[in-house]
C-alpha cells in the first residue's frame, strides 16, 4: 500500500518524504519508521487507529495528519525532533495531560484538538498554551501574547480544575468500555442461539435451549412464543433502526460503525457478482463445429488479399483501450479476442498458418489489425498424374483393363514377368567337364560360319579377330 501511494517517488520508498495514507482503514501504525526514515509529511487521516506508535524514529518528519481517528491519548511522538504541526481533530483524547509529553518537540508550532472530549473541559485552552510555551497556533486560532501571560500566571489553578474534569472522564470512559465489552459478549452469544430462518429472518436454535429438550407441548409453546418474538423486520428497517438507535460518541461505537457498514459493503458486492455471474458462453459445440460470436459487439471487416494470398481481419477496437486488454488467439480454422474478458470469434474462410500471422494495432484509430497467410500447396492424387506412368511401365494393356486400374484405390505399380527377359547369370561362366582344366577356366566358343561367299586362299582365320558381322 505505501509503495502504491509512492508513485510521484517512482515507487521508491525509502527516499519517501510524503505519503498520503487517509481512508485505509488503518488499524494500527506499524513498519513506517523503518521504511520511510526521510518522511516529512505523513497523512493518516480518517482511519481506525487507536494508538500513536512506531513513529519515534522519524526524525525529519514535520507534519502529522491524524484526525478522524480513535486516539486517546498523546504518546509516543518524542523522537520526531523536527515536528512542527500535529492535527489530531476529531479524535477521543480525554486525557488532556498528555499534552504535556509534546513539550519534548521544541519546534511544534500548531496543534488542533478540536473534536476531542478534552476541549470541553474548564480551562482546556490556558492548560494548553501554559503547558507548550512554543507553541503559536491552536486549534486554528493565534495564540496572543496576553493570553500567555494570563495562561502563566494561572496555571496551578487551571492545572488541578483540569485534572479533577480528567479523572471524572476516565472513570465514565472504563463504565462506557465495560458496556461495550457486555454489548459485545451478548451479540456474540445471540448469534450462536440464532440460526437463519427459511424466509432469511433469524430465529433462535429450540435444539439449544431447554425447551428443547421439554415434552412436545412445552415445545409448541417454545415455536408459539419464538415466532411473536422474532417476527423480525425487514431489511430496511432493521436498518433504519441501527442508525437511529442513540448511542455514546466512544471508539467502540465508530468501530462498530465501521463494521456495519463493512458488511453491507460486502453483501452488496456479493448481490452483484451473483447477478453478473452468467452461464458460460458456448464457443465451441460438441460435435468439433466452432461458433461466431461478437460479445464486445465491436464493428469487423474480414477480406482476402489474394495477391499476398492472405486473410485480413479489421477489429474495430476501442481507440483509448490499452492493449494490454486484449488478448489475441489465431487457429488453423477461426481466430479468437479477448477484449476486456469479452470474446469475439470468427470462423475463417480458408485455412490459415497461425505461426506465421501477425496482429498490429493502430495508432490513429486504435483498430486491432490480423493478417493471416493461407497454407498453399495441399497434396491431393489425381487419376490424370498417374496414368502415364502406368502406361509407360506396364506395357501393352487393354483399355479396359487402364480403367479397371485407374478406378481402383490405392494404386500400386505392378509388373509382369511373362512380358520380361531376364539374365541368366548362372551360365556367364562355363565350368569343364575335365577335371585336369583348373576349376574356373574361361573358354571362348566360336560361333558357327555364317553362309555367304568363301574367303580367298590368302585369307587367315585369327581367332583374336572379332568376327564381322
Amino acid at each position: 500500500m505505501v509503495r502504491g501511494r509512492a508513485e510521484h517517488n517512482e515507487c521508491e520508498i525509502f527516499s519517501l518524504e510524503e505519503v498520503s495514507l487517509h481512508q485505509q482503514d488503518i488499524e494500527k501504525i506499524e513498519h513506517i519508521d523503518r521504511w520511510c526514515r526521510d518522511l516529512k509529511i505523513l497523512y493518516l487521516q480518517n482511519n481506525l487507529i487507536p494508538k500513536i506508535e512506531n513513529l519515534g524514529r522519524l526524525k525529519k518528519l514535520e507534519y502529522l495528519n491524524l484526525a478522524l481517528n480513535n486516539i486517546e491519548v498523546i504518546e509516543n511522538l518524542e523522537g520526531c525532533e523536527s515536528l512542527q504541526k500535529l492535527d489530531l481533530t476529531v479524535n477521543f483524547v480525554g486525557c488532556l495531560s498528555s499534552v504535556e509529553s509534546l513539550q519534548h518537540n521544541i519546534h511544534l508550532t500548531e496543534l488542533f484538538l478540536v473534536g476531542n472530549p478534552s476541549t470541553e473541559f474548564e480551562g482546556y485552552r490556558q492548560f494548553v498554551v501554559a503547558s507548550l510555551p512554543r507553541l503559536k497556533f491552536l486549534d486554528g486560532i493565534e495564540i496572543s501574547r496576553s493570553e500567555r501571560i494570563q495562561a502563566s500566571q494561572g496555571s496551578e489553578e487551571v492545572r488541578r480544575k483540569v485534572m479533577e474534569q480528567e479523572r471524572e472522564y476516565l472513570k465514565r470512559r472504563a463504565r462506557e468500555k465495560e458496556e461495550a465489552q457486555r454489548k459485545a459478549a451478548g451479540e456474540e452469544r445471540g448469534n450462536k442461539e440464532r440460526r437463519p430462518g427459511s424466509d432469511g429472518h433469524w430465529y433462535t436454535d429450540i435444539n439449544n435451549t431447554d425447551s428443547g429438550k421439554a415434552e412436545n407441548k412445552e415445545n409448541q409453546e417454545a415455536e408459539e412464543n419464538i415466532n411473536l418474538m422474532n417476527s423480525d423486520l425487514s431489511e430496511e428497517q432493521r436498518e433504519r433502526e441501527f442508525w437511529h438507535t442513540p448511542c455514546s460518541f466512544t471508539p467502540e461505537s465508530r468501530v462498530e460503525a465501521h463494521r456495519h457498514l463493512e458488511e453491507k459493503r460486502k453483501a452488496k458486492e456479493k448481490g452483484k457478482e451473483k447477478k453478473k455471474l452468467k452461464a458460460p458462453r458456448t464457443l465451441i459445440t460438441a460435435d468439433g463445429r466452432v461458433l461466431n460470436t461478437n460479445e464486445p459487439k465491436l464493428d469487423f471487416s474480414l477480406t482476402e488479399d489474394e495477391d499476398n494470398n492472405t486473410i485480413i481481419l479489421d477489429l474495430a477496437v476501442y481507440r483509448h483501450m490499452d492493449t494490454s486488454l486484449i488478448d489475441v488467439d489465431v487457429q488453423p480454422t477461426y481466430a479468437r479476442i479477448s477484449v476486456k474478458g469479452k470474446i469475439f470469434q470468427i470462423v475463417l474462410p480458408a485455412e490459415v498458418k497461425p505461426d506465421s500471422s501477425t496482429a498490429q494495432r493502430s495508432q490513429t484509430t486504435g483498430h486491432l489489425v490480423l493478417t493471416m497467410p493461407r497454407v498453399e500447396g495441399e497434396i491431393k492424387v489425381t487419376k490424370a498424374a498417374t496414368r502415364p506412368l502406368q502406361r509407360c511401365q506396364t506395357g501393352n494393356r487393354s483399355s479396359s483393363e487402364d480403367n479397371k486400374r485407374n478406378s481402383s484405390v490405392p494404386q500400386r505399380l505392378e509388373v509382369d514377368p511373362s512380358k520380361h527377359k531376364a539374365v541368366d547369370f548362372a551360365n556367364i561362366v562355363t565350368k569343364q567337364a575335365s577335371a585336369k582344366q583348373g576349376p574356373l577356366e574361361m573358354t571362348r566358343t566360336v560361333p558357327p560360319p555364317t553362309s555367304g561367299p568363301r574367303s580367298s586362299e590368302e585369307f587367315v582365320d585369327d581367332p583374336d579377330v572379332p568376327p564381322l558381322i
